[in-house]
């Protein structure tokens, strides 16, 4: 199926413990909660999918926008398609500034 991997926190399932009334444990996943959603990049003037956690979408909203918040993502959490859009926005930027 589809990864359940946030595109751009690189958030992943955790495992833990199901804890019964008699405090006998069983594993369990917890999943990072995703949601499909469109996001716009102003500098590119253009929309992607993307899968991610509404803990991103969050602060994609709080920082401004995707592009702003590529400009401070690790790369290495950033999904290969995020990543491209990222390298996209900062070529644009070089552009500009030529």
């Amino acid at each position: 199926g589809m990864s359940r991997k946030c595109e751009l926190t690189g958030k992943k399932p955790m495992v833990g413990h199901t804890v019964s009334h008699s405090n006998i444990k069983t594993k369990r996943r917890f999943e990072p909660n995703l949601v499909n959603v469109t996001v716009h990049s102003d500098a590119l003037g253009r929309s992607f999918a993307a899968r991610i956690s509404a803990n991103a979408l969050r602060t994609v909203d709080k920082r401004g926008g995707l592009d702003a918040f590529l400009a401070k993502a690790k790369d290495e959490e950033l999904s290969t398609k995020m990543l491209k859009v990222k390298r996209d926005i900062a070529k644009k930027a070089a552009e500009a500034a030529a």
